[in-house]
């Protein structure tokens, strides 16, 4: 039998080490923020003629753009580019100014792709996303709590379910923390998608699991709880595997050979649900037998036996 459970410490640890540089990238550097939240123009063209990114902000910044980023967009042959700037407003005078910029410096082109967001608008954009991203979390615990309201702690099932769900979501936003600070790298409403996509998963791979435990419980009634929590992994690991393998032989393909405007979308799917995966195994069943062998009690034991005792008298 595998015996997983014995190196939950292990496992807890690995995802620690994934975590914690995410996190300082965070609180350190932030996210790049896209035109949907920070407000701007996303502008996708195509050139008949071999072009380079930085000679397109180049003309964009003669031209009297504060900034612009350019990227790349599809293969080199196809000459396609995803310009980020200010926002210009469709039709006006402004955009005829660079558009007559970029025929001039760089070549004829053709319009893909022309969207603008107001400040008021990303400001709504990212409220909303926030509020989407904690009702989804308020909502997985109720229901994990109901699904196994049969058990002796159904609120543990739901709290260990949402820990492996916040694991994910910080490994994903962690990575494209330092990919903004290295890359460049910016987030748009996609982004939202793919992390509220990354939970549905996390969770779905995680009930299969603990309702395996739930089972195994009800056969196995002389049997340790982290024995139990060993069958039941041993049983469902294989699936779990299969299962999120061919979803990430097909994210990788379409991040090596997919179009630029989903890339970011696509890796953050690949990443959460190559960490969804680990999570399910390896940190939510793992929790329940952690706090079943009271190694989570004792541990905010410690917490809080280092504190002063602020009762005490003073010399």
């Amino acid at each position: 039998m595998t015996k997983l459970a014995s190196k939950r410490k292990l496992w807890f640890l690995i995802s620690l080490l994934i975590i914690i540089p995410g996190l300082v990238s965070i609180v350190f550097s932030g996210l790049k923020l896209g035109i949907d939240f920070t407000g701007g123009t996303l502008w996708e063209v195509r050139f008949s003629q071999p072009a380079e990114a930085a000679a397109i902000e180049s003309a964009l910044l003669g031209a009297g753009v504060d900034t612009a980023i350019v990227q790349r967009s599809g293969p080199a042959a196809d000459e396609t580019f995803l310009i980020r700037m200010p926002e210009v407003p469709e039709g006006s005078e402004r955009k005829a100014e660079l558009a007559a910029a970029l025929q001039a410096q760089i070549g004829p082109y053709t319009e893909l792709e022309y969207s603008t967001v107001g400040g008021a608008v990303s400001t709504q954009i990212r409220n909303r996303a926030i509020i989407a991203v904690a009702l989804a979390s308020i909502g997985i615990l109720l229901y994990m709590a109901y699904a196994f309201r049969n058990t002796q702690r159904p609120l543990l099932y739901g709290g260990s379910a949402l820990v492996a769900m916040l694991h994910d979501v910080l490994i994903v936003v962690g990575i494209f923390s330092i990919l903004g600070l290295l890359f460049n790298v910016q987030i748009d409403a996609l982004f939202i998608t793919a992390l509220l996509t990354i939970i549905g998963f996390s969770v779905h791979d995680t009930i299969v699991v603990f309702d395996r435990i739930r089972e195994n419980q009800a056969k196995l009634p002389d049997d340790s709880f982290e024995d139990i929590v060993d069958y039941s992994l041993a049983q469902t690991i294989v699936r779990s595997l299969n299962t999120s393998l061919t979803v990430i032989f097909t994210l990788l393909a379409l991040v090596l050979f997919g179009g630029g405007s989903t890339r970011n979308f696509v890796l953050a799917l690949l990443i959460g649900i190559i960490s969804g995966t680990y999570s399910s195994i390896f940190n939510a069943s793992q929790l329940l037998v952690a706090w079943e062998n009271g190694e989570i009690q004792r541990l905010f034991g410690r917490f809080r036996r280092s504190e002063p005792d602020a009762a005490m008298p003073s010399a």
